[in-house]
């Protein structure tokens, strides 16, 4: 089925396979490329157009991972990851772009992003890529489901902290598995290049890239904070990278 212009086309695959996946891509001919092989996967595709359609069918619809241009009409790809991370933080994002430079990848991982994909790409790559996007989202080890941390619980079932205070915070896909990474290596400082390896799937690269790390390390700060006198729960060890604080339990 051809996804309609300016609207959202729905399209289903050849197996049963339930997982949908949300393609927000203004021109047709890779749109259609890429619901082909989705389709052809056995996937159950939901096709966009432009921004607006995107944004509201990203944050209203039954999804299990979006696949978002970041140039497109109406309403920015990065405008609507934003908004996903911030209404469906759960929702894994996998960023296509033209853009090559390092900057704009690391724009991409910093604003939320599981992965992305850089124009021209491969059936194959963008196949890859979303199987194991899928497979990180739905993979969550039994060792580590609930644990305290300096006062606050994190429940990685639900995505969700609650601090000394009471309050509670939401975390991203992409947060909670960065914070499960350090509890689950708790006793050692870990390096940015590891977490990009382990955490992103990603290959180690410059100063620009790790700088992605350092940002969601901001935001798991900022949602693990308290207002009482709580020690941190994620330290910073010089020259070796970032910690998990005190005990756990």
């Amino acid at each position: 089925m051809q996804p309609r212009t300016g609207a959202c086309g729905y399209a289903d695959g050849h197996v049963t396979t339930k997982r949908t996946i949300l393609v927000v891509e203004d021109d047709a001919a890779i749109r259609r490329g890429i619901v082909d092989t989705l389709q052809f996967a056995g996937f159950l595709v939901i096709a966009c157009a432009d921004g607006a359609d995107g944004m509201t069918t990203a944050l209203s619809a039954q999804l299990d991972l979006v696949v978002l241009d970041v140039m497109l009409p109406k309403t920015d790809g990065l405008q609507i990851l934003a908004e996903v991370r911030r209404v469906r933080p759960s929702l894994p994002v996998i960023l296509v772009t033209a853009r090559g430079a390092e900057q704009d990848r690391v724009h991409g991982l910093q604003t939320g992003a599981d992965d992305y994909v850089v124009k021209p790409f491969s059936s194959k790559e963008l196949l890859a890529r979303v199987v194991a996007v899928l497979r990180r989202s739905a993979e969550r080890p039994s060792d580590v489901g609930r644990v305290a941390i300096a006062g606050r619980v994190i429940d990685f079932d639900r995505r969700e902290i609650e601090r000394p205070d009471q309050t509670r915070a939401l975390l991203s896909e992409k947060e909670a598995e960065l914070l499960r990474y350090l509890v689950q290596n708790r006793g050692r400082a870990i390096a940015r290049t590891e977490l990009l390896e382990r955490v992103w799937g990603l290959p180690a690269g410059g100063d620009s890239a790790t700088r992605a790390i350092d940002m969601h390390i901001v935001n798991l700060r900022d949602k693990l904070a308290d207002p009482s006198d709580c020690p941190e729960v994620v330290i910073t060890v010089r020259g070796k990278g970032y910690m998990l604080a005190g005990g756990t339990s």
